[in-house]
């Protein structure tokens, strides 16, 4: 999965339906929604999770869940994004399945030597520049810190936090395979346009990173 990782935050669609974004979004093209839904009861979240299930089921773009492992089996999401004080990988795989998507965030070196054992399908770096949607967190990576873990890790990385089209590209170039935004969507005059810009600069400078990979590894 590369691509622009759209987390939802209800908080900063600017009064506009959840829903009504994430269409936007998909216009726009991104690759991947992530449910994140903090202080919602679980029977309106299971009812939201299907909605925007059933505006990205036909483009075949995934639903992931924030946290909530119930909520992903009760919706039929595609998997789940957990962090470090959540479920336990292990355990998420055991109830998931095989074929499930799971993220897990990285905060510290700790984190990302730890997820080298485990069989996750990414690990999400977090967070990448200070962002007033996530306080919880640790110490910035900064692109050194993201650099040093994609010349380490096994696993494709999801670069989250403070992440805009100002800097999409030194992110992406970096070393970053999805961008996860949440703001730079959500609160945008235009969600579509906004995506679309996104993936723009991300399919750009992917295709400059491929193609030095590809001359390093010719020499």
């Amino acid at each position: 999965m590369r691509g622009i990782y759209l987390v939802t935050n209800r908080g900063l669609c600017r009064g506009r339906l959840l829903l009504d974004v994430v269409a936007e979004a998909v216009k726009g093209g991104v690759a991947c929604v992530q449910l994140r839904e903090k202080e919602t009861p679980t029977r309106a979240f299971v009812e939201e999770a299907l909605a925007v299930k059933n505006i990205l089921a036909p483009h075949r773009i995934p639903l992931m869940i924030n946290d909530r492992i119930d909520v992903a089996l009760a919706c039929g999401a595609d998997g789940v994004h957990i962090g470090q004080e959540d479920m336990p990988y292990e355990t998420a795989r055991r109830l998931l399945g095989p074929k499930a998507i799971i993220g897990l965030s990285v905060e510290t070196w700790e984190d990302v030597e730890a997820a080298q054992k485990l069989e996750v399908d990414y690990i999400g770096v977090s967070p990448v520049f200070a962002t007033p949607t996530k306080t919880d967190t640790k110490e910035p990576w900064g692109l050194e810190g993201l650099r040093k873990v994609k010349a380490f890790s096994r696993h494709p990385l999801t670069a989250i936090g403070g992440i805009s089209e100002a800097n999409a590209r030194e992110v992406t170039e970096a070393g970053a395979d999805c961008l996860a935004v949440v703001s730079a969507i959500c609160s945008a005059e235009n969600p579509a346009g906004a995506t679309a810009r996104l993936k723009h600069v991300f399919d750009e400078a992917l295709r400059r990173r491929d193609r030095r990979v590809s001359r390093d590894i010719s020499f």
